[in-house]
């Protein structure tokens, strides 16, 4: 299957041109340079640049794949722990590489604590069940410490540390520190939805510089977002940046992970917390994660998942990072399907 240029989001005259040169589909300018594609379609330099950047983005001919082969790539695609066995294991292995999880919950819960955990945990080498890879940060409330990573990366490393048996393992961790975990975790302040829209705008390049990153952190996606007047433009914006989203973690195998606040919506004389942006948005992400209090715990329920049914578990926040909670306090949950219990158990003895 290919892509014909005329699907491409291009002026019509521009596209006129590009049939007019012979070029019929996408994969004709996927070998291209600009000053190439210029002399050929009497474009102009800039016109032949945001065609080739139209054509990347488009991915160029559309391959298909079986079934099957869909089931080995993901049997190949190791998760990203979190360091919490129970929610692991709930999660079928952990955070799913390819797919968008939204963390949803009030302030406190320990949402950025997550998503800090995770930026270290990426990082994991493959030898002791992780992924071995680098992770983008887009921060956008001013919520990334730097002194809680280095206590997180702190903890990876003497964790991992206790679970060397082999000659692999004592080579990785000669390479597996707080100095190459932070220097592995790539950090963007944005300060509004423009700037947010214009990193993501941005980072297929940055992707594609960085074949290593496995891991791309919003939080929170929701607060440049808070003061629109005109809820359809924003509607519209949030609707572009989803897919966005999903495009990168399909095309360049990385896990998104985003988080959201919580709002409060009445229904009829009672009101309820809900996540924030609208009904529309809860369809953004492959999977939604709820943290929530109960009374003095703290609950993770998966609460929308085409893979897991819903599960909740107890965690806590310590000084080592995001852990299981005393598993003698585990509250009442469904259990995951027998699937993701396989998948859990395949899972090298590393990290949970």
């Amino acid at each position: 299957m290919q892509r014909a240029v005329s699907s491409l989001s291009l002026s019509p005259s521009v596209k006129a041109k590009l049939v007019s040169a012979g070029f019929q589909f996408t994969a004709d300018l996927l070998h291209l340079k600009p000053p190439q594609l210029s002399r050929e379609a009497g474009l102009s330099q800039q016109e032949a640049l945001e065609v080739l950047q139209a054509v990347k983005r488009g991915g160029g001919a559309s391959v298909s794949l079986t079934a099957l082969e869909l089931l080995q790539k993901e049997e190949e695609t190791r998760s990203i722990v979190t360091f919490s066995s129970h929610l692991d294991a709930a999660l079928g292995g952990g955070f799913p590489v390819g797919k968008t999880t939204e963390i949803c919950g009030a302030p406190g819960v320990g949402k950025t604590q997550l998503c800090l955990q995770l930026a270290v945990d990426v990082q994991v080498p493959q030898c002791f069940g992780g992924v071995g890879g680098q992770a983008i940060y887009i921060d956008t409330e001013g919520s990334f410490l730097l002194q809680r990573v280095v206590d997180l990366a702190t903890a990876a490393v003497r964790h991992c540390s206790l679970l060397v048996e082999d000659d692999e393992q004592r080579d990785a961790m000669t390479t597996f520190t707080v100095e190459t975990i932070l220097s592995n975790i790539f950090l963007v302040r944005c300060h509004d939805y423009v700037e947010l829209l214009a990193e993501l705008h941005l980072l297929p390049d940055f992707l594609s510089d960085h074949p290593r990153a496995r891991l791309l952190v919003i939080d929170s996606v929701a607060f440049p977002f808070r003061q629109f007047d005109d809820l359809s433009h924003r509607t519209r914006l949030l609707h572009s940046l989803a897919l966005q989203l999903v495009a990168m973690a399909t095309r360049h195998h990385v896990a998104v992970v985003i988080t959201n606040h919580m709002t409060t919506r009445l229904r009829g004389s009672q009101s309820q917390l809900v996540p924030a942006l609208g009904e529309s948005w809860g369809h953004a992400s492959t999977i939604r994660l709820l943290l929530q209090w109960a009374g003095s715990q703290r609950l993770a329920a998966i609460f929308k998942s085409p893979g897991h049914v819903d599960t909740t578990v107890q965690y806590q926040i310590t000084s080592d990072g995001f852990r299981d909670a005393d598993q003698s306090e585990q509250p009442q949950s469904k259990r995951p399907r027998t699937h993701a219990n396989q998948s859990a158990a395949s899972q090298p003895d590393a990290c949970c």
